[in-house]
């Protein structure tokens, strides 16, 4: 069986964990190594079990850890060729093991799709994995959809997705201007309304399953997003497992298979 777990999910870090039978992939390193170590051991892995690291872009919510994963493991990372040039400037210990993350390509018999995303790092990009029980795809830190995601996405089980702000929670919070400006810019982040609306798009092309993930802490709430995403999904008469990643801990297993096992882990479900 698929799994996905999360391992944080927010803007203080972001990584997951894609276990299939036959491989295992990580998608990002913006925790230590050493809680995304504390996570892999509390699903009965270790890090020499990775077969491969995706990084979706080079902003440190999602890199912070990997110079130390690098001398803990041997897998190799993908990167978006921009993003993989922004990594050798930053890191040791890479460039033997730096694979390009373009079109498809297999880590074992897992078939991953890189596709871009708008955001304000060089080459970002979402993913999506076919493994032989289905497909998963991930889509975060994206101002818009873009069109590559909504060429790519259709037709996975499972998805987890962004809806990182409430609108007007933006608009009258705490954030100085200019960073106000570029979370809602087209290459900021993505808002509850365009998760909801694109949601409703991977539920109608088969989705059974819609993990909300990236949220800020500041500018919206789990109740916020799944409310915005649900009445969406209700009003096109479509009713997916919904449920919000945790920002900081490890959530239950995400299954292709079927639905979310939470196994004494956090999750946040809601009746959908």
């Amino acid at each position: 069986m698929t799994t996905v777990h999360t391992l944080a999910s927010g803007s203080s870090g972001n990584a997951l964990v894609l276990s299939w039978e036959g491989g295992r992939i990580l998608v990002d390193a913006g925790i230590s190594c050493r809680r995304v170590r504390q996570g892999l051991l509390a699903l009965g892995l270790d890090l020499p079990d990775l077969d491969g690291i995706c990084i979706t872009h080079t902003h440190s919510d999602h890199i912070s850890g990997l110079q130390t994963l690098l001398k803990h493991t041997d897998c190799p990372v993908y990167a978006a060729p921009e993003a993989g040039r922004d990594l050798l400037r930053r890191m040791v210990l890479l460039e033997d093991r730096l694979r390009e993350a373009e079109g498809t390509f297999f880590v074992k018999n897992c078939a991953v799709t890189a596709f871009a995303t708008s955001h304000d790092a060089p080459g970002s990009r979402g993913y999506r994995f076919d493994t032989p029980d289905g497909g998963f795809g991930l889509l975060t830190d994206s101002g818009f959809v873009t069109a590559e995601a909504e060429a790519v996405l259709p037709g996975v089980a499972l998805a987890v997705l962004e809806a990182n702000h409430d609108v007007e929670a933006v608009r009258s919070g705490p954030y100085p201007y200019f960073l106000k400006e570029r979370i809602l810019g087209p290459a900021g982040h993505l808002r509850n309304e365009d998760a909801a609306a694109f949601a409703v798009t991977l539920a109608r092309a088969g989705a059974r399953e819609i993990v909300l993930a990236h949220l800020s802490k500041e500018n919206n709430t789990p109740a916020m997003a799944l409310r915005a995403v649900e009445a969406a999904l209700n009003a096109a008469g479509l009713h997916p497992r919904l449920s919000a990643a945790p920002r900081d801990g490890l959530s239950g297993a995400y299954a292709l298979g079927g639905g979310t096992v939470c196994s004494g882990l956090p999750c946040c479900a809601s009746g959908s």
